[in-house]
């Protein structure tokens, strides 16, 4: 018998008075961990960009990251769990390093103890637990995580937990729960989060472990365990009979990072950026709480067959952080025709003059890799196909060409190189520097140009990659005034190594513009910045941890057609004089001001019901006569409901796109 263990159980069974066994087994090393390690660390410092050692130094970012991915929330461990932790904290490199990662077991074992006894002893409690629970009284819970330590004391811990089940318990009442069904819904997540654990195998050990190094190189180098690479290999966008979006794990929680263009998110839903999904139903089935579970099943549940419908219980990131709502999404394969390019005409009236603004709006990089295998010569491209549509807005005699690449999270190289060579006679248009300190340079070699009139490139905070190659190397050119907001900053190149069980994605070499800055981190700045309700500070390369940093290499020879930043000033004051008399764009600021005054405010949130009624009132009555005012302005019906506000049409933007480039024809005459 283990004597050690029945010790454990008793104690810690006595604490929380729960009479059922420990259903957890403590998990050990396997034996191809040891290859799969050294495997590791020999191409992480051969191959990694940074040329990385792993040492001491990486041990101890290690070390947070492994407890963090354990247990973000501070919710099992304790400080003294910490504290007797922390004199591993530089073992990790070494244990990496001749495989013997026994530690990562031992601690990951500690964390499965906190976790079995506390969730079985919550699930047993629970139905006594909302039954006491009084939404009168002046409570709050705080939500700044920056501000989140581990508890010193299991009474302190329980507080936690009593104040945290309370918040979710105050929500779905709020969602018009009874408190029946409070019960049903808590147990059945503590039951998924404790079933999920315990279903966590050896290597899934492993994984966390071997990514808590890989993270504290850079965000974008993963290891993925075999299981977790076959998920990777079918694309983690969903966009396999999915509903088109990119997720990842986040503390509990899965938060959204971006929708795929011409996915069902993107066209259906309200679904956005930032926002968390916290349960996920099928049609006609309840809602399966997902807080806690593993991303792989989340996606899981979230694919499923075409034309079906998934239910999304979301946090939205726009809203107050205290209530959630339901959306519905009919899953759709993503198809490339979805993704293609499109044009439309903006007409704008100028001194009794009708000006005719050709918009391309390109949702990827794409190109048909199986048609162009087959030997087809009407392959589609993104590069074919913006050239056709350009084609056909030049034969309506357009006076500026807006290429809107909002949105646009990267795709092919190729196709980035391509495309921006239907601007300019020949040159270069990125530079990729690999781990060795080689520069290589890609170019346009065809000296034909498509269109050389006046052009503008729309950009916001998840246009990323490719999109920030083609909008750096025109800005470079002084070819296209770019507007919008400050690009993701994206400006790494990852490859895939085979192990001899799963697999490494790894950093491997940098963009970097014609004029030597890179796009890494800082991305494409705007010459002239346009509002956005998306956050910099919390999307974006900038907002992971780790990222490899901003920097420059040395410029390559290249012409500049336009002395573009000569004139922004004067396009700059021309335009926000007009934004002050558009009510859209007005609007869209109020928005943000209100969102961040609201962030700026609260580091707590209350408990107490009324309260939280009276803010979710607040909420509704602002956003409601900032659309009536928004109405107002453009002589349209006055509403009645938040229901029935309708996202801002964003032709506003484009259609200021098209005034700046106006502006730009004026002065440049």
């Amino acid at each position: 018998m283990n004597y050690k263990r029945l010790f454990i159980c008793l104690v810690m069974g006595a604490m929380f008075a729960v009479s059922n066994a420990f259903a957890y087994i403590e998990l050990q090393p396997l034996e191809n961990n040891k290859k799969v390690s050294q495997q590791l660390v020999e191409i992480l410092e051969r191959v990694h960009y940074n040329k990385t050692t792993i040492n001491d130094e990486t041990s101890l970012k290690a070390f947070g990251q492994y407890l963090n991915s354990l247990d973000p929330s501070k919710s099992f461990f304790l400080q003294s769990d910490i504290d007797n932790f922390a004199i591993h904290k530089l073992e990790f490199d070494d244990a990496l390093r001749t495989g013997k990662i026994q530690i990562a077991y031992d601690i990951y074992n500690v964390f499965l103890k906190h976790l079995d006894v506390r969730l079985r002893h919550l699930i047993e409690t629970l139905p006594d637990t909302i039954k006491s629970f009084n939404y009168t009284k002046d409570e709050y819970l705080s939500i700044d995580v920056e501000a989140l330590e581990w508890s010193t004391t299991e009474k302190e811990l329980d507080e936690v937990w009593r104040k945290r089940i309370k918040n979710r318990a105050l929500i779905l009442k709020m969602n018009g729960q009874s408190e029946t069904e409070i019960i049903e819904s808590l147990t059945r997540r503590y039951k998924n989060q404790l079933k999920q654990v315990e279903q966590t195998d050896a290597m899934d050990v492993f994984q966390i472990f071997t990514n808590a190094i890989t993270a504290s190189l850079d965000p974008h180098t993963s290891y993925y365990a075999p299981r977790a690479s076959e998920t990777f290999n079918i694309n983690m966008s969903l966009s396999l009979e999915g509903i088109g979006a990119v997720l990842q794990q986040e503390d509990d929680s899965t938060k959204v990072v971006r929708l795929v263009p011409g996915g069902p998110a993107a066209s259906q839903s309200e679904l956005a950026p930032n926002d968390k999904i916290i349960a996920v139903g099928q049609d006609g089935e309840k809602m399966i709480d997902v807080v806690g579970m593993r991303l792989d099943d989340v996606v899981d549940m979230i694919r499923g067959e075409r034309d079906t419908t998934v239910n999304l219980e979301i946090i939205p990131s726009k809203g107050n952080g205290q209530t959630s709502k339901i959306i519905s999404i009919i899953r759709k394969k993503v198809k490339l025709e979805d993704q293609s390019a499109q044009k439309h005409i903006v007409e704008i009236e100028r001194d009794g003059t009708t000006y005719k603004i050709g918009i391309i709006k390109l949702p990827t990089f794409y190109s048909d890799f199986a048609a162009i295998q087959a030997g087809e010569r009407n392959y589609k491209s993104s590069t074919r196909d913006t050239k056709k549509l350009i084609e056909e807005l030049r034969k309506e005699n357009i006076a500026g060409l807006v290429l809107d690449l909002r949105g646009n999270g990267g795709g092919s190289l190729q196709e980035a190189n391509a495309l921006t060579g239907l601007f300019i006679p020949s040159g270069p248009t990125v530079q990729i520097r690999d781990a060795s300190g080689r520069v290589s340079i890609l170019g346009d070699q065809d000296r034909s140009v498509t269109y050389s009139g006046p052009m503008a490139i729309l950009v916001n905070r998840m246009s990323a990659s490719a999109s920030e190659i083609v909008a750096g190397a025109l800005q470079d050119y002084g070819r296209s005034i770019i507007l919008g907001g400050q690009t993701f900053g994206k400006g790494t190149v990852q490859v895939l190594q085979e192990l001899s069980k799963g697999q490494l994605k790894i950093t491997q070499a940098k963009f970097y513009r014609v004029s030597g800055e890179s796009t890494q981190h800082k991305g494409v700045v705007p010459d002239i910045s346009f509002p956005s309700l998306l956050d910099e500070n919390s999307v974006g390369e900038s907002a992971l941890e780790n990222p490899l940093p901003w920097d420059q290499i040395h410029e390559t020879r290249y012409p500049v057609y336009w002395d573009i930043p000569s004139i922004t000033p004067a396009l700059t004051k021309q335009h926000k004089n007009r934004i002050k008399k558009d009510p859209n764009f007005i609007s869209v600021i109020e928005q943000i001001d209100y969102i961040k005054e609201r962030n700026d405010a609260t580091k707590q949130i209350s408990l107490k019901e009324q309260d939280r009624l009276e803010q979710q009132e607040l909420s509704k009555q602002a956003e409601l006569d900032r659309e009536n005012k928004r109405r107002k302005a453009l002589n349209l019906e006055q509403i009645e409901s938040v229901d029935e506000i309708t996202p801002i049409d964003e032709d506003s933007f484009e259609h200021e796109a098209g005034e700046i480039l106006l502006d730009f024809i004026s002065l440049n005459q």
